[in-house]
C-alpha cells in the first residue's frame, strides 16, 4: 500500500524527480529489509516497469551501507573482544583441571554404581515377572469364574432352570467375553452364546406347547368343577328354600314347638384348584392344584421371552394360539347329540376363560383387557348362536331344561369372574314360550296315559309313606289325623299320579324360568299352570267322561276325584307361589276361579244322568199305580219304595266317597227328576183321569221322599236337608194344591207366590180337568147339585174354568 501511494505520487516528466525517486525507493527498500518485511512488491515492480538493474543497484548499494556499519561496530568493539578472548584463554587452563576431576569422579561413580546397576537390572526383571505372575493370576481367576459360570449355566439347563442359565449366559457375556485373553476362548463364546439361548428359546416354546396341549384338559375340568361348585351352591339355597317353606308351613298350621337354626357351610370355591408355588419362583396364583391348573410354563416361558428380549412376539404367539384354541372349542360334533355333549361343550368354554382370568390377573402385560374381552364377545356371540340353532331343533321340553340349568349354570359361574351373560339369559328367555309349549305337550301326553290307566276304583293304602306320598305331599287330607292303615282313599290312583304331573310341570316351569335373569316370574308359571289345568286337564278329564264312564259307581268315582281336585288345585297355586318366592297372601288374592269348572260339571252331570237313569226304571212302576183307587194307600206306592230303597243305598255308599256338597247337588237333582216324574206322570196321556184316594196315595209317596231328605239331616246341615225337600217342591205344591179345600186360592197372586211358585198354571189346568171323584163322577158335572154336595168341587171348577179363560 506504501508502495503503491509513493508511485502515484512521481511525476514522470522531468530528471530531478527521477533522481529523488530513486533515493526515495533506496529508503523504503532499506527500510523493508531492516524491518523484515516481504520483498515482493518491489521485485513485481521491478519486472512491472521492466527495470530489474535498478532493483539490484538498490540492493548492492544496500549491502555496500551495511558492510561499512559492520565494519564500524567491529572498529567500536575490538578491545572488548581482545579482552573476552584473554578471559577465554584464562579459563582454558581451569577447564582442563576440572576436566580431570571429572574423569576421575566419573571413574569412582562407575565402580560404585556398577553393582548398583546390576541390582536395579535384577529388580526390574523380577518386577517384570511379578507383573506378569499377577497378571496371569488375575486371568486364572476371570478363567475359574468363567469355568464356574459355564459349569452353573449347565447345571441350570440340565436341570431345565432356564431363566438362571440365562442370567448366567448374560453374565457371561457382559463381564468375560470383552477381556477374555484366548481368541480361542472368546471365538467358542461367541458362537455357543447365541446357540444357548437358542436351545433355551426351542426348550421353553417346546414346554409352552405342551401346555398349550394339557390347558384344554384342565379347562374342560375346570369348568366341570366351577360349574358343579356353582350347582352345588345353587342346590344349598334350595334346600334353604325348602326349610324355609316347611317353617312358614308349620308357623301357618301354628307349630311352634320346632326350632330353627341356620347353618351355615363354607365355600370351598376354586381353592383346591389354584395353587401358590412354581418352579424356578412363577408362582402366580396358577401352581399345581386338584386338577393340575399349573401356568408355571406359561410364566415360565413369558419370563424367558422378556429376557430374550422376545416379549411382544410371545405375547402375540400366545393370543393367537388361544385365539385358535377358543375357535376350536366352539366346534359342535354332529355325529354326537348335543344333549350328550353340551356339558363338555360349555364347561370348555368356561374352563378356558377362568383361566385367562387368572392369567390376566397374575401374568402381568401377557394379555390385556381389551384382548380378554374381545374374546369373550365372540365366545358369546357363538354360544348363542349355537343355543338357537340347537333348541330349534329340540321336541322335548326336558332336553331344553337340562341345556338351560347348565346355561344357567354357566352364566352363574362367569358372572363370578366379572364376564357380562345377558347375552345368553337373553337367548334363554326367548325360548320360554316353546319350552312351555313343549311341557304342556309332554303332560298332556302324561295325563292322558295316567287316565287312560284309571280302574275307577278307591285307592287303597297300607303303609304311612304311602299316605304321605299319595295324600299329605299334594295336602289332601280333610283331616289333620293319620287314619288308620290300610286306608281307602275317596279318589282313586289318578289324583296323586295327575297331581304329580301336575306338580312336576310346576316345579320344571319355575326350574325353567329360575336364574334367567327374570326376578319375578310368578305370574309367568301361573299362566302356564292355567292353561295345563284348564286346556289339558280339564279337557283330557272331559274326553274320560264322556268316553270312559258307563256306570254309576265310575261316574260317582270320577265325582269324588274332581272334587279332589278341586282341593289340589289350590295346592297348585301355593305350590307355584312358594317356588316362585311370592309370599302366599300375594298369591291368595290373585287366586281365580276352579279351573276344572268343566269338567267337575260334566261329571256330576254324568252322574246324575245315570242314577236319573237309574231312577227311571223305578219310576216305570208309576204305571202299576191305581190311578182310581177305592182307599188310599197308607204305605205307599210300590214304585216309592224301589225308589226309597235305592236312594237309601246309594247315599250311604256315596257319603264314603263323595263329599257333602257334591252329594247334595246330585242328590238334589235327582230328587228334582223324581218330582219332574211324579208331576210328568200325571200330566201324561197314560193317566186319563185320577180320584183323590189316589192324588192321597202320590201324597204319602212325596211324604216318604221328604221324610228321607229329612233323614239326611245327620249327613247335611238342616238347611241342605230342606234344599234336598225344595226339589220336591214342584210335586208337594201340585199335591197340596189337589187336595186343598180352596184350589182357587191358586189364582191369588200372593198365596201362588207362597204357596205354589213351582207350579205352571196349564200344568195345574190339565192335571184339574183329569181329577175326579168316584162317587157321582164328582167332577164330571158341573150340576147345581153337584155343587152343593161338594164345594171342593165347585171352587176346583172355578178355577179350571179362570185358567181356561186365561189360556
Amino acid at each position: 500500500m506504501l508502495s503503491a501511494k509513493v508511485r502515484r505520487k512521481i511525476a514522470p516528466s522531468n530528471g530531478e524527480t527521477d533522481n529523488s525517486a530513486d533515493k526515495q525507493e533506496q529508503l523504503l527498500l532499506s527500510a523493508t529489509i531492516c524491518n523484515g518485511e516481504d520483498l515482493g512488491p518491489f521485485v513485481r515492480k521491478a519486472f512491472a516497469s521492466g527495470k530489474p538493474e535498478t532493483l539490484l543497484q538498490n540492493l548492492r548499494h544496500f549491502a555496500r551501507s551495511k558492510e561499512s556499519e559492520i565494519e564500524e561496530v567491529c572498529k567500536a568493539h575490538y578491545q572488548d573482544f581482545i579482552l573476552a578472548v584473554d578471559d577465554l584463554r584464562s579459563l582454558l587452563s581451569d577447564v582442563d583441571s576440572l576436566k580431570s576431576s571429572l574423569s576421575d569422579s566419573n571413574s569412582k561413580l562407575q565402580s560404585v554404581a556398577g553393582p548398583l546397576l546390576t541390582s536395579l537390572d535384577s529388580y526390574l526383571e523380577a518386577q517384570t515377572v511379578s507383573h506378569n505372575v499377577n497378571l496371569a493370576l488375575s486371568l486364572i481367576f476371570s478363567c475359574i469364574k468363567l469355568s464356574e459360570l459355564c459349569s452353573r449355566s449347565n447345571y441350570h439347563l440340565s436341570r431345565g432352570n432356564f431363566y438362571m442359565a440365562l442370567k448366567c449366559v448374560d453374565s457371561i457375556e457382559t463381564e468375560f467375553l470383552d477381556k477374555t485373553p484366548s481368541s480361542t476362548l472368546k471365538r467358542m463364546l461367541e458362537k455357543k452364546i447365541p446357540e444357548i439361548r437358542s436351545h433355551i428359546e426351542r426348550n421353553v416354546s417346546k414346554e409352552f406347547g405342551d401346555w398349550l396341549v394339557e390347558i384344554r384338559v384342565v379347562s374342560r375340568n375346570l369348568g366341570q368343577l366351577a360349574i358343579g361348585q356353582a350347582s352345588a351352591a345353587r342346590q344349598r339355597e334350595e334346600d334353604l328354600r325348602i326349610k324355609q317353606r316347611q317353617a312358614e308351613e308349620q308357623s301357618r298350621l301354628s307349630l311352634r314347638d320346632c326350632v330353627y337354626a341356620l347353618q351355615e357351610e363354607e365355600e370351598d370355591g376354586l381353592s383346591g384348584v389354584m395353587g401358590d408355588d412354581g418352579k424356578d419362583g412363577y408362582g402366580n396364583g396358577g401352581g399345581n392344584g386338584l386338577l393340575g391348573f399349573d401356568l408355571t410354563p406359561l410364566y415360565r416361558a413369558y419370563h424367558i421371552h422378556q429376557t430374550l428380549g422376545l416379549e411382544d412376539r410371545f405375547k402375540q404367539y400366545y393370543f393367537e394360539n388361544r385365539k385358535l384354541q377358543l375357535t376350536s372349542d366352539f366346534q359342535v360334533s354332529s355325529m354326537t347329540p348335543f344333549l350328550e355333549s353340551h356339558q363338555t361343550f360349555f364347561a370348555q368354554i368356561a374352563g378356558f376363560f377362568i383361566v385367562e382370568d387368572q392369567i390376566l390377573r397374575t401374568g402381568g402385560d401377557l394379555i390385556s383387557r381389551m384382548e380378554v374381552e374381545n374374546l369373550w364377545e365372540t365366545a358369546v356371540s357363538k354360544m348363542c348362536s349355537v343355543l338357537e340353532d340347537q333348541f330349534s331343533r329340540m321336541q322335548t321340553a326336558n332336553h331344553l331344561l337340562l341345556i338351560k340349568d347348565y346355561v344357567s349354570l354357566l352364566g352363574v359361574t362367569l358372572r363370578r369372574y366379572g364376564y357380562p351373560v345377558d347375552a345368553l339369559l337373553d337367548v334363554l328367555s326367548k325360548h320360554r314360550d316353546k319350552y312351555h309349549e313343549l311341557l304342556l305337550s309332554d303332560c298332556r301326553k302324561q295325563i292322558a296315559e295316567a287316565l287312560a290307566a284309571d280302574k275307577f276304583e278307591q285307592m287303597l293304602m297300607k303303609k304311612e309313606y304311602e299316605y304321605s306320598m299319595n295324600v299329605l305331599s299334594f295336602q289332601l287330607q280333610t283331616s289333620d289325623i293319620v287314619p288308620a292303615f290300610p286306608y281307602v282313599a275317596p279318589f282313586s290312583t289318578t289324583v296323586p299320579d295327575c297331581c304329580r304331573i301336575v306338580r312336576s310341570f310346576i316345579e320344571d316351569s319355575v326350574s325353567f324360568m329360575s336364574y334367567g335373569g327374570q326376578l319375578e316370574f310368578f305370574d309367568v308359571v301361573k299362566k302356564y299352570l292355567d292353561r295345563l289345568l284348564s286346556e289339558v286337564l280339564d279337557e283330557a278329564l272331559l274326553k274320560l267322561i264322556n268316553a270312559s264312564v258307563h256306570g254309576v259307581s265310575q261316574a260317582m268315582q270320577v265325582a269324588a276325584n274332581m272334587a279332589v281336585l278341586e282341593r289340589a288345585c289350590d295346592f297348585f297355586f301355593r305350590h307355584a307361589a312358594q317356588l316362585s318366592g311370592i309370599p302366599l297372601r300375594m298369591a291368595e288374592r290373585g287366586r281365580r276361579q276352579f279351573p276344572l269348572n268343566n269338567a267337575r260339571d260334566a261329571a256330576e252331570e254324568m252322574l246324575s244322568g245315570l242314577l236319573k237313569q237309574k231312577v227311571d226304571g223305578f219310576m216305570t212302576l208309576l204305571e202299576n199305580v191305581n190311578w182310581m183307587a177305592d182307599e188310599p194307600t197308607q204305605s205307599g206306592n210300590e214304585y216309592v219304595n224301589e225308589v226309597m230303597i235305592y236312594l237309601e243305598t246309594l247315599v250311604s255308599t256315596a257319603q264314603q266317597i263323595l263329599p257333602v256338597p257334591v252329594l247334595k247337588r246330585v242328590m238334589q237333582d235327582v230328587l228334582s227328576h223324581i218330582s219332574e216324574m211324579i208331576v210328568g206322570a200325571l200330566l201324561g196321556d197314560s193317566v186319563k183321569r185320577f180320584n183323590v184316594n189316589a192324588i192321597m196315595g202320590i201324597d204319602v209317596d212325596i211324604r216318604l221322599l221328604e221324610s228321607f231328605a229329612d233323614n239326611q239331616a245327620a249327613l247335611l246341615s238342616d238347611g241342605d236337608a230342606n234344599q234336598f225337600k225344595t226339589a220336591l217342591a214342584e210335586a208337594r205344591q201340585l199335591i197340596n194344591l189337589l187336595l186343598s179345600n180352596h184350589p182357587e186360592n191358586f189364582l191369588n197372586p200372593v198365596i201362588r207366590e207362597r204357596s205354589y211358585n213351582t207350579l205352571d198354571y196349564r200344568k195345574v189346568m190339565t192335571v184339574s180337568e183329569k181329577l175326579r171323584d168316584p162317587s157321582d163322577r164328582l167332577f164330571g158335572t158341573f150340576g147345581s147339585r153337584a155343587a152343593r154336595q161338594n164345594p171342593k168341587k165347585k171352587s176346583l171348577d172355578t178355577l179350571i174354568k179362570r185358567l181356561k179363560d186365561a189360556n
